[in-house]
C-alpha cells in the first residue's frame, strides 16, 4: 500500500455527526452554551471519529468536518472581503426538497486576515496514532466565482478579475503556509464547480450569467494553479470534484469530458478525487488526459445509499479505469463525504463503517 497521499484506500473527509454534537450546536445557536463549551463537545466527538477511522484501517485521517455546518461557507466567510448568504431549503409540492446553494459575495479586496484551520489541524494531529496522516479539507477557491459569477464580485474593488484571482490565490497560499508551519502535509480542496460544468443545465446557467462554459474549466485550472504555485514544499494538494451531496441528493450529472483536459492535463494538482459511484459520472475515457506522476482516486463506493457494494463489481470497475490510466496511478475512495453539511446523508453509521472497511479491503487486494 502507498505510504504517500493520496492513499490506495482514501476518503473524502466528512462523517455523520453524532447526536450529542448536533444537540450542542443547537444549544449554542440558542445561546444556551458558549463557543468554548461547544468546542469541548467537538473535541470529544473528533477524538472518537479519529479512533473510528484508525480502527477501520485508513491512513488519512480527518476531523470529520465536525466543526463545520457547511463544507465551504465556514471557511470562505473567514476570508477578508467575503460575505455569504445562507443556503435556503426549497420544498416542492411532491414532498421532496433541495438545498438552494448559498451565494458568496466578494464585497472588498480578498485577503487572509487570520489563520483559519491551524488550531483545528493541531487538535486533529494531537489525536493521531503513529504512522497516520492528518488531512485538512477546504473548499476550492473557484467557489468564490462560479455561484455568483461576475455579478457576485464587487466591481468597485475588482473592475478587472485578474487581481481577484491573484488575491484569492495569495490568501490560500497564506493559509497553506500556516498549515505547513503546524506540520500539515495533506490538504484537499473540495470543488463542485468543475463537476457542475459537466452538466448541460449547469452549463446553460453559466451562459445566462455571461460566462462561457467551455472556457471556464481552463480559467479555473489556471486559478487553482495560482494556489498550487504557493504550495509549501512537502505538502500534497488534492482536489475533489463533487456533484452535490445534501441529505443523499445530488445536483449535477454528466461525464467528465467537458472538463477533463483542463482538469487532468492543465491543472498542476497532485491528486484528483473523482465521483464514479453511478452512471451520472459517465465512463472512464476522460481519464486518458491524466498526466504522469498524478493520481486519480476513484470514488466507486457511494455515500448516498446504505446498500453495500460488491467487492467484485468494484474490482471490475478499477480494471475498466486501468484501460486509460496505469493501475499505479489509481486509488479507491467513497464518491464523496458522508456529511458534506451538518445534516448528513440518509445512511446509517454502521453502513458508513462497512463501506470504509470494504474500501480498505479491496485496496489491499488490488494493490497489495
Amino acid at each position: 500500500m502507498s505510504q504517500n497521499p493520496p492513499f490506495r484506500a482514501d476518503h473524502v473527509g466528512s462523517f455523520l455527526r453524532p447526536k450529542r454534537l448536533l444537540e450542542a450546536r443547537e444549544r449554542k445557536h440558542k445561546g444556551e452554551i458558549s463557543a468554548e463549551e461547544l468546542r469541548k463537545v467537538e473535541d470529544d466527538a473528533i477524538t472518537e471519529i479519529v479512533r473510528f477511522q484508525q480502527d477501520v484501517g485508513l491512513q488519512s485521517i480527518t476531523d470529520g468536518e465536525f466543526r463545520r455546518t457547511y463544507f465551504h461557507i465556514d471557511f470562505l466567510e473567514q476570508l477578508g472581503g467575503v460575505k455569504t448568504q445562507p443556503p435556503v431549503l426549497v420544498k416542492h409540492a411532491d414532498g421532496t426538497e433541495h438545498l438552494a446553494p448559498p451565494v458568496m459575495h466578494v464585497v472588498d479586496k480578498v485577503r487572509h486576515v487570520k489563520e483559519i484551520q491551524r488550531a483545528d489541524f493541531e487538535y486533529l494531529q494531537s489525536q493521531l496514532a503513529p504512522g497516520k496522516t492528518a488531512k485538512v479539507t477546504i473548499p476550492s477557491p473557484t467557489m468564490l466565482h462560479f455561484r455568483g459569477g461576475r455579478a457576485g464580485i464587487s466591481r468597485e474593488h475588482y473592475p478587472d478579475l485578474e487581481p481577484f484571482y491573484q488575491d484569492v490565490a495569495n490568501a490560500y497560499g497564506e493559509e497553506l503556509r500556516s498549515l505547513a508551519a503546524a506540520g500539515c502535509t495533506y490538504v484537499q480542496m473540495d470543488d463542485t464547480n468543475l463537476a457542475y460544468l459537466c452538466d448541460d443545465q449547469m452549463r446553460e446557467a453559466a451562459r445566462q450569467r455571461g460566462d462561457d462554459p467551455d472556457e471556464l474549466p481552463h480559467r479555473y485550472a489556471s486559478f487553482i494553479n495560482r494556489v498550487v504555485a504557493q504550495k509549501p514544499q512537502g505538502m500534497t494538494l488534492a482536489v475533489h470534484l463533487c456533484r452535490g451531496n445534501f441529505k443523499s441528493t445530488w445536483a449535477a450529472q454528466g461525464g467528465y469530458e467537458p472538463v477533463a483536459e483542463a482538469l487532468l492535463s492543465e491543472m498542476n494538482i497532485d491528486g484528483y478525487f473523482l465521483e464514479y459511484d453511478d452512471a451520472r459520472s459517465g465512463d472512464f475515457k476522460p481519464l486518458r488526459h491524466l498526466k504522469p506522476g498524478k493520481t486519480v482516486v476513484l470514488g466507486l463506493v457511494t455515500t448516498k445509499l446504505g446498500e453495500l457494494e460488491h467487492k467484485d463489481d468494484i474490482k471490475r470497475r478499477i480494471d475498466e479505469a486501468a484501460k486509460y490510466v496505469p493501475l499505479d496511478q489509481l486509488c479507491l475512495s467513497p464518491q464523496c463525504g458522508f456529511s458534506s453539511t451538518v445534516h448528513g446523508n440518509d445512511i446509517a453509521v454502521e453502513a458508513q463503517r462497512a463501506k470504509l472497511a470494504l474500501i480498505v479491503e479491496v485496496a489491499k487486494e488490488v494493490w497489495g
